[in-house]
């Protein structure tokens, strides 16, 4: 089982969109210094996660949200209007 996983960050009012195995350690990961967008900062919290059977299918997705390119569209993502 693979994820795709949606992280947000409250100091620079981002979201971050990935895919991982494990979330867990994903999110980990994400939370350390490191170069690259995410290790701006320490601050990423899971907001959303999506179960998809294989890997394939979890990239098709990611690729699928990140193409939105649109705050939005992912904040209706993760709080959708009940």
């Amino acid at each position: 089982m693979f994820y795709v996983y949606i992280l947000y960050s409250v100091s620079i009012n981002k979201y971050y969109v990935g895919y991982s195995a494990d979330t867990d350690s994903r999110l980990y990961k994400h939370n350390t210094k490191h170069k690259g967008f995410t290790g701006q900062v320490n601050d990423w919290a899971l907001v959303y996660t999506e179960a998809l059977p294989d890997k394939p299918q979890a990239l098709r997705r990611e690729k699928q949200i990140k193409q939105w390119k649109s705050r939005k569209a992912i904040e209706k993502l993760i709080y959708p209007v009940g």
